[in-house]
Formats: C-alpha cells, structure tokens, sequence
C-alpha cells in the first residue's frame, strides 16, 4: 500500500505525501507496540486504513482536469490561435493573413494531394482542416468574440460562463434590432395606407349609388360640359356601353372632388400614416405644447370669451369624440351644439340627460325592443325560436 501511495502522489502530490506520512506514523506506532488483537507480531494490521486511503487516492486521481478547451465551443479541443499559427497578440491583419493563407492551402476546390507542405493529408482531413481554419478565423475577427475566448483561455474554471456567453452570441440574431424596428414599421405604414385607400373606395362607390349625390354630380358635370353628348359619326363613333362608362366616370371623379368624407372613409393623407406621424411627432409635440401654453394664458390667465373654434373644441371634449368623428358630424348638428351653448358645463349636463331620456324612450316605444323583450320573458336565452307579432 505504501507503494500504491507512491504511485498515486505522480497525480496528488500533497495528499499521497500527507497520507505517506500519516501511514508511516501508524505502522512505526503498531510495530513499535506488537501485533494484537488477533494479529501476528510484526505484521501490522493495516487493510482498513489502507482501503480508506486508496479509495481517496482513486477518487481524486479520477477528478476532470479543468481545461479551457471544450469540444463544441469555438475551435473545440484545438486553440484558434494555434490553428491559424498567430500569436495572441496577433492584429487582425495578420490574422487574416494566415487565414487566407491556410485557405487557399485547405479549400476543397483548390486542394491537390501530395503537394509539398501537405504529405499524408486528404481531401476529408483538408475539408475538416479548412473548416476549423474557417471557425478559428470567425472567432479571432471580432472584437467581442475574441475578448470572449481570451476569457475562456484564462479562465477555464468558469465553464457554465463560458457556455452561455457562446452560445448567446450564436443564438442572437445578426440584423440590427434598428434595422428590424424601422422595417417593421414601414410594412405597417404601407398595410395602413392601403386598407385606408380601399376603405375610401368603398365609400366613394357607395356614394355613387345614392340618389342624393348622384343628381348633383350629374348637375355639376352638364354645368361644366363634361356630360354633353355630341353626336360622332364614322370610326370615331362610340357604343352606348362606352358612353355610359365615361358618364359613370365623371360622376365618380366629381363626387370624389367634390364631396369630402369624413370619418374613418376619408381621403387616405400621407401624413397621418404611422411613418409620418413617427418623424413629425417632434412637429406635432411642439405646437401642441405651443398651443396649450397660449390657451391657459389666454382663457385662464387673461379671462377671454372662447370664440367659435374653442367652443367646438370644447364640446368635442365633452362629448368624449374624436376629431373625425366630431367633423363627420353635420353643420346644423354642429350649429346646433353652439346655439345650446353646450360649452358651458351646466348646459351640456342638462343636454346630456335629456338625449339619455329620449334614448330610453326610443327604446320603449321600439317595435323591435317589444318583440325582444317579449321573447325574452316568454322563450329566453336558452331557446333559438323566435315569435313574431
């Protein structure tokens, strides 16, 4: 055993030459005193001890050594500067000489066997040979990844560190999050201009159908001779389904510049895209800033009569309504609202109580809200048949 512990101390020497030290004290102490309890003189008992110190000397013989180079991390079992044949103090200059040094030597397409500087290699080693120059390159090229391996280099220790800090930088994307940001927001920009557009065609098309504006398109465009029928002879004579289709035209092109929609089926603007809105938000910032620093000087500070455009504004506020709701409004209802001097709080409370009046009676006197009330009490809910009057 005490041979054993010799042979162990190559790999431990601090706790074979503790534990040499420790056996030889017990074996002088029991040779010294004689053999006893059941043993022979001379002879030492000494297998419980010694399977204990084996046992140590085994389990620490057996621990990893901690080392910088694991396989799967950059160059694996290999040092990327070693790969390349570079100090670590090397530029980038010179690295990337080596590299295109050992590329032209180990790609597959320029490969020859048997060329000097390459006895005994063949075109599977020289493909495994270039990609692992290929990966030590990519390590060494950037700042952040070499900084990186250095790290690993000199402090093998902090394997779990290590592991994250490569595989974070290979997970996370390459694109600048910028890049991804103002992209995003351009294909948004181009998706809401065009729904705005195709709604607003809607709208111009539904407008076309109504009796209302369709007369006076046809009014306007007789009054400006664009509906004028001209009689055409020879080849320059037209059918009467082109006929129809240039008159249909011209009433759309009128209605469309003539009748301005309000509301969410406006004309599409440019500026109000989320594009535009986003590089003239600093614009938009300062005269609202601007605009309300002059409204609280000039109606709270200096005491002056709202006109029209505040007392609109005011009643906007009230009623809880944006401005393209509130312009989608008619003129008389918006007149209406001023001659109630519904921007006083006091009046427009009143005026509020008195629509949610008129409201709940609408609905009492409804034919419809009767038939539902009705089927609600007699059938309910649960039931899908519905009883008609």
């Amino acid at each position: 055993m005490l041979q054993a512990a010799c042979d162990r101390a190559a790999w431990a020497p601090e706790l074979a030459a503790a534990a040499w030290r420790t056996e030889m004290a017990a074996s002088t102490e029991r040779s010294r005193r004689g053999g006893g309890g059941g043993g022979f003189a001379g002879c030492p008992r000494t297998v419980k001890p010694c399977w204990r110190l084996a046992v140590l000397l085994l389990s620490v013989s057996s621990l990893p050594a901690v080392t910088a180079l694991v396989e799967g991390l950059y160059c694996g079992t290999e040092v990327c500067y070693d790969v390349l044949g570079v100090t670590r103090e090397a530029s980038k200059a010179e690295i990337a000489r080596a590299y295109r040094q050992l590329a032209r030597r180990y790609h597959p397409d320029r490969f020859r066997p048997g060329e000097p500087g390459l006895e005994g290699e063949t075109k599977e080693s020289a493909q495994k040979k270039f990609l692992l120059v290929v990966t030590a390159y990519e390590t060494l090229k950037d700042e952040d990844t070499r900084r990186d391996y250095d790290y690993m280099l000199d402090h093998p220790e902090e394997y779990y560190q290590h592991y994250y800090a490569y595989y974070r930088r290979q997970l996370t994307p390459k694109v600048d999050v910028r890049i991804v940001i103002l992209v995003t927001i351009c294909a948004i920009s181009i998706f809401q201009y065009y729904s705005w557009h195709s709604s607003y065609n809607e709208a111009i098309n539904y407008l076309v159908t109504v009796p209302k504006y369709r007369i006076q398109a046809t009014e306007i465009a007789k009054q400006q001779g664009l509906l004028n029928r001209t009689k055409e002879k020879g080849k320059n004579r037209r059918s009467k389904e082109e006929i129809r289709e240039q008159e249909e035209e011209v009433i759309r092109d009128i209605i469309k510049n003539k009748i301005d929609i309000k509301g969410g089926y406006q004309k599409p603007n440019l500026s109000d895209i989320l594009l535009c809105q986003i590089v003239l938000f600093p614009y938009y910032l300062t005269n609202y800033v601007a605009w309300y620093v002059s409204w609280i000087y000039r109606f709270t500070i200096c005491r002056e009569e709202y006109g029209e455009e505040e007392k609109l504004y005011i009643i906007r506020r009230y009623m809880k309504m944006s401005q393209s709701q509130f312009d989608s409004l008619e003129e008389n209802t918006r007149q209406s609202f001023l001659e109630k001097q519904l921007w006083n709080k006091e009046n427009y409370e009143v005026y509020r109580k008195e629509q949610e009046e008129e409201m709940k009676i609408k609905m009492a006197t409804d034919p419809r809200m009767k038939r539902y009330r009705r089927w609600m009490k007699n059938e309910g809910p649960g039931r899908l048949t519905f009883i008609d009057d």
